[in-house]
């Protein structure tokens, strides 16, 4: 009897994201009823939005995956075997599969991809990372011609995006990252025009030098001291979009927001999102990002681990920041 491999949450995290939160459970490959599908899943998406998604919190924009459930992710895949009208085998799709080696479904939020495109690319570019970075940037950041945006996180997947998509428009461009090596990629390849090392530059002085004329838009990713520095910097009417902030995630005292007296003399427009609540535009902002990737305006680069068990450990590396790009699990 063939089987698959499946990863549940069994623990919730404390401090610290790996291998003991999870239990690797060995399922039978089911055959799909009418009007079902089944997914062999190739490459699974790793998203520091997990780290939410596994925690206490039931006060969040999306439910948290309870204990004894398959960890929730999105991936690609293929279909090997179809009683739907709408898909047959063969197809390339994509949706919310989790850790899991096979996924039965009846199709609801599974979307066909062009088999053409490279499941990596997909991954990286088409789908959350993209999206959040096109409906945060364009929804939120109103962003102009002759502007300084800084985004944190930026040799991330959302990040890199974000800045590219802004310096395509005409803005420019410092990007927050974590090493030199990073710094040097988001410059160099990307087209930034500055970095700031969070861990090694003198955060005050280096925004300084980088944005004299002050910051018009911020995209947070991030969270941490930065925020801070670039809070104090922000010209009149500027915009700041909060996506993300991993470093406070797994922290037992948040850090304190910054004086609100400043958005008043500033007139800041401050505004927390996240996708879930913009599935609806999938196709519109991926229509919106799809020229700037025809230009070669949009580059990316994975981290791929190997198997699905990688998944485990391969978490951390958000919070360690090791992770090399948009990361994701090869099955």
């Amino acid at each position: 009897m063939s089987t698959y491999k499946a990863i549940k949450l069994v623990k919730r995290p404390a401090g610290s994201i790996g291998p003991e939160l999870f239990e690797v459970e060995e399922k039978t490959v089911p055959e799909p009823a009418e009007g079902e599908i089944l997914i062999r899943q190739t490459y699974m998406s790793l998203d520091p939005a997990m780290m939410g998604w596994m925690s206490e919190d039931t006060d969040s924009y999306i439910p948290r995956v309870e204990l004894g459930d398959v960890m929730r992710s999105s991936g690609i895949g293929e279909v090997i075997a179809s009683k739907h009208p709408d898909f047959n085998e063969g197809d390339q799709v994509m949706g919310l599969f989790g850790w899991q080696e096979m996924v039965l479904t009846d199709g609801t939020g599974v979307n066909k991809v062009d088999k053409s495109l490279p499941p990596e690319m997909v991954l990286a570019v088409f789908a959350l990372p993209g999206l959040t970075a096109t409906q945060g940037l364009y929804g939120y950041g109103h962003p102009r011609a002759g502007e300084t945006l800084v985004v944190s996180g930026a040799a991330g997947s959302v990040g890199s995006i974000v800045g590219q998509l802004a310096k395509a428009d005409g803005l420019r461009v410092i990007g927050v990252v974590g090493t030199d090596e990073k710094a040097d990629w988001i410059v160099n390849e990307l087209g930034f025009d500055g970095a700031v090392n969070y861990k090694t530059d003198d955060l005050g002085a280096k925004l300084d030098e980088l944005a004299p004329d002050g910051i018009d838009v911020y995209f947070e990713n991030t969270g941490g001291p930065i925020l801070d520095y670039v809070f104090e910097r922000m010209n009149a009417h500027g915009r700041i979009v909060v996506c993300g902030l991993i470093a406070d995630y797994t922290s037992e005292n948040p850090r304190p927001g910054p004086n609100w007296m400043r958005i008043i003399k500033k007139r800041l427009s401050i505004q927390g999102f996240t996708m879930p609540d913009h599935w609806d535009k999938t196709k519109d902002l991926q229509a919106k990002l799809t020229p700037y990737v025809q230009k070669g305006q949009i580059k990316y680069r994975a981290h791929v681990l190997d198997g699905l068990e990688s998944a485990m450990s391969g978490l951390g590396l958000f919070l360690t920041g090791d992770n090399k790009g948009k990361l994701m699990v090869k099955l």
